[in-house]
């Protein structure tokens, strides 16, 4: 599933590429994927809006219109939201097609690399919502309403990018309760953002057991699991996410990030530790997923 770091990377694309532009045309094709209210809502909601901005919180993209609603875009499992030429081949499983007026000559609009080979301020261009597995999601919902229409958002605990994350906010969150860190970090409700990949690279960097319990850390660790999830986190952005061998994560272009070649113990169970170099790390389950982790260097 696409973490944070992977919709950080396709919101700064759409950031470049769509806002600004008005949504001319909408198809849609799958129900499931408009499942929390309908294709005519969709097509109702975003035909004939401009896109004012790219926002994200946790794992949620967050796109305001000029009509005073926003559309919401949530990737799930295998979602993926890839920009095109009009007229490029599209992928199997492209539910959602929103057809872009032309960008013109706006500022800081349309100038990356495009599928189809064309620069983005092409007359015609489409943003593709494409999910095989058909977990993901996209509405658009009255943010003034939000805890009616999307209250799994509105109780979505602190982003550590776009929200900021304190150390005295962290404090708070580990010391008021007694859970096990992978779990705590997997937990949308307590810090957003944060999945299984980048759960298990935080805690390796913070030299953090994954089951230890979050008031047990003394006021070192605590600055360390801090240092670690802003750390992890900037340095995955900056590679462009990870794309692991499913390759299900793809950026709005279509390319893979690089930040799985960085990865010290996610996916690498029964391999020797990079960090030591002499303990080999161990698999096991925390919150019923899978969890790799060095009992030399995690304590």
């Amino acid at each position: 599933m696409p973490e944070l770091p992977e919709v950080e990377t396709v919101r700064r694309g759409l950031d470049r590429l769509v806002v600004g532009r008005r949504v001319g045309r909408v198809e849609v094709g799958r129900e499931r994927v408009v499942r929390r209210t309908s294709p005519e809502a969709l097509i109702h909601g975003l035909t004939g809006t401009t896109i004012l901005a790219a926002n994200r919180r946790g794992k949620y993209l967050l796109l305001p219109l000029d009509s005073g609603d926003e559309l919401m875009v949530h990737l799930r499992m295998s979602g993926q939201l890839l920009v095109a030429r009009a007229g490029t081949p599209r992928p199997a499983h492209t539910h959602v097609v929103m057809h872009l007026d032309p960008a013109g000559e706006q500022p800081g609009v349309g100038r990356g690399k495009q599928r189809g080979g064309q620069p983005g301020d092409q007359p015609g261009d489409e943003v593709w919502f494409v999910d095989p597995r058909t977990f993901g999601e996209v509405v658009v919902f009255d943010p003034g309403n939000v805890a009616v229409e999307l209250p799994e958002l509105a109780a979505m605990g602190p982003d550590p990018i776009s929200e900021g994350l304190s150390l005295a906010q962290l404090r708070g969150i580990v010391r008021s309760r007694s859970r096990q860190l992978k779990p705590m970090l997997l937990d949308q409700h307590v810090i957003a953002g944060i999945g299984n990949i980048y759960a298990d690279e935080i805690l390796h960097r913070a030299r953090l057991r994954p089951g230890r319990l979050s008031d047990s850390l003394s006021p070192a660790a605590e600055r360390r699991l801090h240092s670690a999830i802003h750390e992890i986190l900037g340095e995955a952005i900056m590679a462009g996410g990870s794309t692991l061998g499913d390759a299900q994560y793809l950026d709005l272009f279509g390319d893979n990030g690089s930040y799985q070649d960085d990865h010290k113990v996610y996916g690498r169970g029964g391999e020797r530790c990079l960090t030591c170099a002499t303990s080999w790390l161990r698999t096991t389950q925390y919150a019923q997923r899978t969890t790799v982790y060095c009992a030399n260097c995690q304590r």
